[in-house]
């Protein structure tokens, strides 16, 4: 006894707590933490003895991980065994022999190449589990469900999955540059230590490669869409090699973004223009020389015709000449080019909403089967909430990917708790109507209604050298809800947080539910605090952090607050109906005449789609300068119900991981508070009305606020 009391003393003085022990983060929702008791004796007799062999290394990552994960988990090393005699039977369809005659036909040629199906069954007494796929790929994807679902708590006695991605390329778009700096990274450096690779594996690469292939990602971009010349360099091909073979047993392919004008600043040649025999014969023969390193890589993202960027446009050709000249080069090799559609010229005198669809829409069919549109989830920049962007469904014989941003360049960088599911889904959920009723981007972008398309999704990763990888605990749960979305959009953003929580914390309903009520809510919180009622683009100027409604003085109008809000003493709101910009006319009728007619246009889109007056009616019975005063009050609110709760929270969390969230909530608090008076005490200028009463007066006057300074803040990435 008294030694016991001993070590207690000492392990006391040390810091060290028996309620819950420390966490960094760093493991992300795959930390393998031991179930409870009562799971512990259901799932037990799954596991005694798996048959799993493994010839490939994708397999032998696959048992790995399971073997890893029943450690964690159980406890348990479990015994190799036959097929006859195992409870776990792991084999893929061509060698699981007579426990095929429970898998149907039609379940086979469901699941394609990447899916997989798990089974409990039950034969001559004896009831166990079988994980049966086509490929090495999907017995990969198939050992991450079942873990997951021991994670989340889930019954294994009664499984019958089919399961298969709906879309082709599942990416992660790095903006990282070779001086590691991450243009819109909040959460530290560039993870692709250049400087070590090729011969420095850091095993960090290979847990980020274990973490995509657990939500179904299939490729990385390793490099900034504002691409610099030196990743094409053989010195950077040998380390992108590296990275490729350290990614590869999890089935991720490594994709490059390419400057279009490469040919001159590399090459040397006088011109890039894609039809140029010589500036073909040069992609030619650099793409060769890059499948000589990478028999394996993905293909080219490219930027072009964009924010300075040079495009095929600099020689007076298309974006189908410049795209179908790359993916002539990728062709033989079976590579795809993206080619984003974030196109916009300030030299076109026109509302930069309309501008992708201008350019894109008459080249629709034009472009090569293996080149995809890259197009973002709204027709401006990633705003806190944007309507769908309306060339998802315009490009019916071209191919697709719904690009989102996971990086919280306008959503409170990594400060802000800012759940983005309710984001994603709101634009997967549109209805375009270009098909007909129920053609929503979701059903677009999975080629529901032309299959010989290439499909995708592709994330801004917001990924980072921080120990917990994203710089916010909770910033974790977009990357990994990105990838259960780009698996299936169809997956609701609910049940998408439950498992995450569930991986992340803990398996406790009290902890579990209040804290996806909070997550749910906390994108919505973040609009009404920066851009109520449809109002967008008004951040600071400088790195787009903290308010800037004021913004008026930049290169171009179209990077400036006052050209989208247009605020006067008449009112605010951008007219993007007939009597304005007539952008609606980009949209299907149906959707025209919703977003068009004050009578259906909802309340959060209203200032995206109208100009008006400060004492228009709003169905609230205020007035819409009342209405604006009410949300942006009601965002800090939220803010405050939020900490509320997460401090409630404290016995369910670790103390480490707690304190973190409970700070940069504090601090979230703090920017919202500056948000909301900020835009207030400027919008007050053109209402020329008083806050209405009941709300506290802003702390300080408006020049405070425009004189705000913060320099060196991060994600500039410059190269």
């Amino acid at each position: 006894m008294r030694q016991l009391f001993l070590i207690l003393f000492v392990l006391a003085t040390l810091g060290l707590s028996f309620t819950a022990r420390a966490e960094n983060g760093y493991d992300l929702w795959l930390r393998y933490k031991p179930v409870s008791t009562n799971l512990r004796g259901q799932y037990e007799k799954y596991f005694k003895t798996i048959c799993f062999p493994a010839a490939t290394d994708r397999l032998k990552a696959g048992r790995d991980e399971l073997i890893q994960g029943f450690g964690g988990l159980l406890g348990i090393q479990p015994s190799a065994g036959t097929p006859a005699q195992s409870s776990l039977v792991v084999l893929t369809l061509d060698k699981i022999g007579t426990l095929k005659k429970f898998i149907t036909d039609a379940e086979i040629q469901q699941i394609g190449n990447e899916g997989f199906i798990i089974k409990t069954i039950s034969e001559a007494g004896r009831t166990r589990l079988v994980l049966t796929a086509k490929s090495d790929l999907g017995i990969l994807y198939g050992t991450f469900r079942i873990l997951q679902l021991m994670q989340t708590g889930k019954s294994l006695s009664a499984l019958n999955i089919t399961d298969y991605p709906k879309t082709m390329i599942r990416i992660l778009d790095h903006w990282d540059n070779p001086n590691r700096t991450v243009e819109r990274g909040y959460a530290g450096f560039s993870i692709w230590n250049w400087h070590k690779l090729p011969g420095y594996i850091d095993p960090r690469y290979v847990d980020y490669a274990r973490a995509n292939a657990s939500i179904g990602i299939n490729g990385s971009v390793l490099n900034n869409v504002n691409a610099n010349i030196q990743m094409l360099t053989p010195a950077y091909l040998e380390k992108v090699k590296a990275l490729a073979d350290a990614f590869r047993p999890y089935g991720i392919r490594v994709y490059l973004s390419v400057k279009f004008d490469s040919p001159i600043e590399l090459g040397h040649l006088k011109t890039a223009d894609p039809l140029d025999p010589e500036v073909i014969k040069w992609w030619n023969a650099k793409t060769d020389e890059i499948y000589s390193y990478i028999p394996d890589f993905g293909g080219f993202l490219v930027k072009a015709n964009s924010e300075g960027q040079p495009g095929p446009q600099s020689y007076g050709r298309s974006h189908a000449d410049g795209a179908n000249m790359l993916g002539n080069a990728l062709a033989p090799h079976h590579g795809i080019v993206m080619w984003r559609a974030f196109v916009y010229d300030d030299k076109v005198p026109d509302d930069r909403f309309k501008q992708a669809y201008n350019e894109f829409k008459p080249l629709d069919g034009k472009f090569n089967a293996n080149v995809i549109i890259q197009i973002k989830n709204g027709p401006i920049d990633f705003q806190p909430r944007e309507p769908f962007h309306p060339l998802l469904g315009a490009l019916p014989n071209t191919s697709v990917m719904l690009e989102l941003q996971l990086t919280q360049e306008y959503l409170g960088f990594s400060t802000h708790l800012v759940y983005e599911a309710p984001l994603f889904k709101e634009c997967l959920e549109s209805d375009t109507y270009t098909h007909g009723q129920n053609s929503t981007v979701g059903r677009i972008i999975e080629g529901k209604y032309n299959p010989a398309l290439l499909t995708g999704m592709a994330g801004v990763a917001n990924i980072g050298t921080d120990i917990n990888w994203c710089g916010h605990p909770f910033a974790q749960a977009n990357w990994y809800a990105f990838g259960r979305l780009a698996w299936n959009p169809h997956n609701d953003a609910a049940s998408i947080a439950d498992d995450w929580l569930r991986m992340t914390f803990n398996n406790e309903a009290a902890f579990i539910n209040p804290m996806k009520r909070e997550m749910l809510h906390s994108r919505e919180n973040t609009v009404n605090y920066m851009t109520p009622l449809g109002l967008h683009h008004i951040m600071g100027a400088s790195g787009h952090y903290g308010p800037g409604p004021w913004t008026d003085n930049l290169g171009r109008a179209d990077w400036t607050a006052v050209y989208y809000h247009k605020a006067d003493t008449a009112g605010i709101g951008f007219d993007r109906t007939e009597t304005g910009s007539n952008a609606l006319n980009q949209y299907a009728p149906q959707v025209q005449r919703y977003f068009g007619d004050l009578k259906t246009c909802p309340d959060e889109y209203l200032l995206w789609f109208h100009h008006l007056g400060w004492q228009y009616s709003m169905r609230s019975g205020k007035t819409l300068w009342e209405e604006m005063v009410h949300h942006y009050y009601t965002g800090v609110d939220s803010v405050t119900k939020m900490q509320q709760v997460w401090k409630s929270l404290s016995p369910y969390v670790d103390p480490t991981r707690f304190k973190e969230v409970e700070q940069l909530m504090a601090v979230q608090h703090e920017e919202a508070v500056r948000w909301r008076n900020s835009c207030v005490l400027y919008f007050q200028t053109f209402s020329r009305k008083p806050i209405p009463a009941g709300y506290e007066v802003p702390e300080h006057d408006l020049s405070y606020y425009r004189n705000l300074h913060f320099p060196n803040i991060p994600g500039q990435g410059v190269n």
